[in-house]
């Protein structure tokens, strides 16, 4: 068992750090064989909880090595990786896919299914954070220019799951999924959370079942118009009420149910990319309105919209909230990025204010002035109705289409957004596995423990 204090990461394995050069398939052996020989190392360590204070800086010491061996491959190799991958961008393979087909191709770039499934026995604070090699990866990839574009639009790709499920959705007018229900009525699709039991907030499921549901929306031809809700939860101090969105599921985040790759990266590639681009349909057209269908979308905002749920109305063409309502962006509490939240407030709320909500914690309330910055029509609960169907109709009117989609050219362009995801990738998943994000969970879940067993729950 190893037990000696642990060595600068450059010299913990007995091979020196791999010389890359030009050639792609000797650099990936060499890569290979050096993350091997790290990985035979620490086979003979303990799970994470029964180490020691010296085997786990050694376990530490030992994947940065391999994390900075990996930086320089791919420094030099991404574009040649993602095409070998992708059949020269011939194939717009989905994140998940494309991270384990990388796997499997380059063994060592990035952890392979069985490395993961071990991870996934234990809770996020007992896990070594193999996900922040995906997140290297990704970063890497959505930085090129060359990979990264084309990636962006495999994820704007209708999901096969959409596509089995579209011939049902245009018969009857409804697909009820998992966490959400969809519903035609007219020319618009009601998009309505339905994670009663954790105050409609997001885990995995959650996101996969949101892509499907925008992507019913944008293929059905009859929907002009998409509105997204809450639906009413099961929570004591809320039962009865629809709420839009208690943000992040911090329980699943503790318990290590929170996925880097279809979560906190397919969210913001897949549906709200989507609600926001439109969806890809014809990669080859040349123009832009050509290769995407697109809809207007309307949040409406009941009791709160809390971080990912904030997030959401940033996207959206219009914001209709009942007066006694809220939205923040708790990150600062959390300890975590608020997905592209940094992106889109600022333009919204000015800079100033921006900071105040994600670096100071600031709630907007509905009775503040600045919450006409972030929401269209305040009006009391029993008008949201009303003020609904009446945004419905303006946004369906032919000419919103085309303008909504040339004032996302000019507030967000794509390569801005690409750049910022492949910043993201690598700091966001960092957080996810930092000592201080991983405390405050883990006391998060024990005070949520300790109130159920006190109310025999």
């Amino acid at each position: 068992m190893i037990t000696t204090a642990a060595p600068d990461p450059a010299s913990v394995w007995p091979v020196p750090p791999p010389t890359f050069g030009d050639a792609l398939e000797a650099d990936a052996s060499a890569l290979a064989e050096y993350v091997a020989t790290g990985e035979a190392l620490l086979a003979e360590l303990p799970p994470k909880p029964e180490r020691d204070a010296s085997q786990q800086r050694f376990a530490e010491a030992a994947h940065a090595a391999a994390r900075i061996a990996r930086r320089r491959f791919l420094a030099l190799h991404t574009d040649a990786v993602y095409d070998a991958l992708t059949e020269g961008r011939s194939r717009y393979v989905r994140l998940p896919e494309l991270v384990e087909s990388a796997a499997e191709r380059f063994p060592g770039l990035v952890p392979n299914r069985a490395q993961l499934a071990s991870e996934r026995a234990f809770i996020q604070a007992d896990r070594d954070g193999r996900e922040i090699d995906q997140g290297i990866f990704c970063g890497a990839v959505l930085r090129s220019p060359v990979a990264g574009p084309h990636l962006v639009d495999a994820m704007l790709r209708p999901t096969p799951r959409a596509r089995d499920l579209l011939h049902d959705f245009r018969a009857t007018g409804r697909a009820e999924l998992t966490s959400v229900l969809v519903e035609r009525r007219g020319h618009a699709a009601h998009v309505t959370f339905r994670n009663a039991q954790s105050l409609n907030a997001e885990d995995d499921q959650l996101i996969a079942d949101m892509e499907t549901a925008v992507d019913l929306v944008l293929l059905e031809d009859r929907v002009r118009v998409g509105v997204l809700r809450g639906g009413e939860v099961d929570h004591p101090r809320y039962r009865g009420k629809r709420v839009f969105s208690a943000g992040i599921n911090l329980k699943d985040m503790r318990n290590g149910a929170i996925s880097f790759v279809e979560f906190l990266m397919g969210r913001e590639l897949g549906y709200i990319n989507k609600m926001l681009r439109g969806l890809l349909v014809d990669p080859s057209a040349w123009l832009w309105s050509d290769r995407v269908t697109q809809k207007s979308w309307l949040g409406v905002v009941d009791t709160f919209a809390i971080g990912g749920g904030m997030q959401l109305l940033l996207v959206m063409d219009r914001v209709i909230a009942e007066q006694d309502a809220y939205v923040s962006l708790p990150a600062a509490d959390e300890g975590i990025v608020p997905g592209l939240g940094n992106l889109r407030l600022t333009r919204l709320t000015g800079a100033r204010c921006a900071r105040q909500v994600i670096l100071g914690g600031r709630r907007i309330q509905m009775t503040d002035p600045e919450a006409r910055l972030v929401c269209d029509e305040v009006v009391p609960a029993e008008d949201i109705d009303e003020a609904v169907e009446r945004a419905v109709c303006e946004l369906g009117a032919p000419a919103v289409s085309a303008n909504r989609q040339m004032l996302n050219l000019a507030e967000e362009r794509l390569d801005h957004f690409r750049e910022y995801l492949a910043e993201f990738a690598v700091t966001q998943v960092a957080r996810a596995y930092s000592d201080d994000v991983l405390a405050k969970v883990e006391k998060r879940w024990q005070r949520s423990r300790s109130r159920a067993e006190g109310s025999g729950g």
